[in-house]
């Protein structure tokens, strides 16, 4: 089989696949190795806009974003916010105006027409809302059709192959069904099947649930877990919170932007515009070990959100002796009490005597007037300070006794 008819194909049928054969010209090096480290998914300063009659229309903006291999990422956001686009660039159905994609070490962005048919055949399995199955085969033969159009395993083997992956979505006895004969999703469990069908490391999701019930779509998040664990990696584009707080991670889109996930994980009760504004004044800082961040009795003016390692908090005891009271790790914040209370600090805050600690923080000034804007935020923050300076007395009693 030719590339060019592997290439065909590949356009021709949903999900596109095509075939990387060993002594193929176009093997992964076409790509463009990249070592400079990261996840098995990594975005890069991402741009994607669109031009018509009336101008320019920016869909992503500066996207960068890492997913790690094995993970199980639910991308979100409003209908406009880029999710959508932002799939289509992974997979390479669409190409970026501007930044780079590297998927398992390779530079994507880098490739021809060919060449990403002949990588994404290999590489990605791509399952849609609308399952996309092609109405005439049998569901064993839809299967099938990717092996067999870039040449994937023996005639045998692929029939053995699409039997177990019918087998693994619990739709074996309705191998010789037309897609009309099964409900929407059962052909949505096929469609998964399919994706699979060339073994790829990548699968991505494009609203999978989103014409199912709600009892359907849990079996199919429950096949998507599954994959997972069998050391798939898994970005799947969703309406569905629910579902979407169950994964591994959640990527929150707004306006084409990516919300930083530890302000989303925070301040969740802010709107999405509210958390991209926060992203935006984002102010990363990192503390060397035992290296103090606020110091008691003292003024701060700054919110601080922890994203690697941990800090300690501590008291001091009569006669002048710290003693650590607690500590906070990934996700957890510290500053607030002062931020709306005003007045010197009651706690020390400090990285441990052995490891680094990275926080990313916010001026007293957007802290206080994102609060303002949101009562729900400035509920919840106010019930927290609350319980944390109830806290910090019960503390400060013990030590003093």
């Amino acid at each position: 089989m030719t590339t060019d008819r592997c290439h065909l194909a590949a356009k021709e049928m949903e999900p596109k696949v095509s075939f990387l054969r060993k002594n193929d010209e176009l093997q992964l090096e076409v790509g463009r190795h990249d070592g400079n480290g990261g996840g098995f998914v990594r975005l890069r300063n991402l741009v994607k806009t669109y031009y018509n009659a009336a101008g320019e229309f920016p869909v992503l903006k500066g996207i960068n974003a890492d997913f790690n291999e094995g993970e199980f990422i639910a991308v979100i956001g409003k209908s406009g916010s880029g999710k959508s686009t932002l799939i289509n660039m992974i997979t390479g159905i669409d190409r970026p105006t501007a930044g780079e994609i590297y998927i398992g070490g390779v530079a994507v962005h880098t490739l021809s027409e060919n060449q990403m048919a002949i990588w994404r055949g290999r590489n990605v399995g791509i399952v849609f809302q609308f399952f996309q199955l092609l109405p005439m085969l049998s569901l064993i033969d839809n299967i099938m059709l990717p092996m067999d159009f870039c040449n994937m395993y023996t005639p045998r083997e692929r029939k053995k192959r699409a039997m177990q992956l019918l087998e693994m979505v619990e739709m074996a006895e309705h191998a010789y069904k037309l897609p009309s004969a099964v409900s929407g999703g059962q052909q949505q469990r096929v469609a998964i099947a399919r994706a699979l069908a060339n073994d790829p490391p990548l699968l991505v999701a494009d609203e999978p649930t989103g014409n199912l019930d709600s009892v359907t779509a849990e079996s199919v998040y429950r096949l998507f877990d599954d994959l997972v664990r069998r050391g798939k990696t898994v970005i799947m584009v969703t309406h569905d919170s629910s579902l979407a707080r169950r994964v591994t991670r959640t990527v929150l889109l707004a306006d084409g932007e990516v919300v930083n996930e530890f302000v989303a994980r925070a301040l969740p009760h802010l709107s999405h515009d509210q958390m991209l504004k926060a992203t935006r004044q984002l102010r990363p800082l990192k503390f060397a070990a035992g290296e103090t961040i606020i110091q008691q009795e003292t003024v701060s003016d700054m919110f601080y959100i922890v994203t690697q390692g941990y800090v300690e908090v501590s008291l001091e005891r009569p006669g002048g002796e710290d003693v650590v009271v607690a500590r906070m790790g990934v996700g957890e914040y510290f500053g607030e009490i002062e931020l709306l209370r005003g007045g010197k600090t009651r706690a020390t805050v400090r990285a441990p005597n052995d490891r680094a600690v990275e926080v990313i923080a916010l001026s007293r000034d957007t802290f206080c007037e994102l609060l303002a804007e949101s009562e729900p935020t400035r509920t919840a923050i106010d019930q927290v300070v609350s319980d944390r300076i109830a806290e910090n007395i019960a503390a400060g009693g013990m030590l003093s006794s």
